[in-house]
């Protein structure tokens, strides 16, 4: 440990060092010989330098002082230990880092692996929500299909189901009705289409019962055709729903079906 005085170079004659002892790690004070006083003339700095340093006569001993470094050594305190903290591959500090390297990369690895499947999941059932939130509700989902039993039309008759709010026609047409629309002739019809295309059975008609003029409702078995009839603006259509004549521009619409069963049509 080390006793000084700051001492200023203009009071250097009135101010000094009184006594001096040096320390060690592994031995006692020992006494340091006092510098003998000797006056050394100083000369004036120029420039920025005047302001920044001091200048004057100044004394051997304070300069002595001034190039000797003065350091406060607590040789009493002890590093604490990690030992405990650290891995079992990093606690011997000889080793090099690069020997247990994929050790400690699998644990970063894993972590990352474990975040990225949390992530994916999260975000899955984000957007399953999001699109869950824009799709049909149950009961608008009830009303897209609907199934008729055929068995309880007769030949010849024409039933009326609603779906979707609009009117179905079930039709089961005779093999006159039949012959009849299948041997017309298809040229000058205004929109043309073979009776095969329109049916899946032969002797079931499935029409939207919607005129495709102004979405009039026809008449079944009515017309100069024996099919439908728009007494609105008078379009008539046949057997098989093709417009034969009047102002609608094309025939009524067949929608999507099929037949489940013998006796089983499912509409939708």
């Amino acid at each position: 440990m080390f006793s000084t005085r700051a001492v200023a170079p203009l009071l250097s004659k009135y101010l000094g060092a009184t006594s001096v002892v040096g320390t060690g790690a592994a031995r006692g004070a020992t006494p340091i010989v006092p510098i003998p006083e000797k006056v050394v003339p100083q000369n004036k700095p120029e420039g920025k330098a005047r302001n920044l340093l001091p200048w004057g006569t100044v004394s051997s001993r304070t300069m002595a002082w001034r190039h000797v470094p003065v350091r406060y050594g607590h040789t009493d305190l002890t590093v604490p230990d990690f030992s405990s903290y650290r891995r079992e591959s990093t606690r011997e500090p000889a080793n090099a880092s690069s020997e247990n390297e994929m050790g400690r990369r699998a644990i970063t690895y894993l972590v990352l692996a474990g975040g990225g499947v949390v992530t994916a999941h999260a975000a899955k059932n984000i957007i399953v929500g999001a699109v869950a939130t824009m799709s049909a509700s149950a009961d608008v989902l009830a009303l897209a299909k609907i199934e008729v039993d055929l068995a309880g039309i007769p030949e010849g008759k024409n039933a009326v189901f609603k779906w979707q709010g609009k009117p179905l026609f079930v039709r089961h047409r005779t093999q006159a009705e039949i012959d009849s629309v299948r041997g017309m002739i298809m040229k000058g019809m205004r929109d043309p289409q073979l009776d095969e295309d329109r049916v899946t059975k032969p002797e079931w008609l499935i029409l939207l019962g919607v005129c495709t003029h102004l979405g009039c409702v026809p008449l079944s078995h009515q017309g100069d055709y024996g099919g439908y009839f728009c007494p609105c603006h008078g379009s008539h259509y046949d057997a098989s729903g093709r417009i034969m004549k009047g102002p609608a521009p094309a025939n009524l619409e067949v929608p999507k079906h099929e037949f489940t069963s013998e006796t089983t049509l499912l509409v939708g």
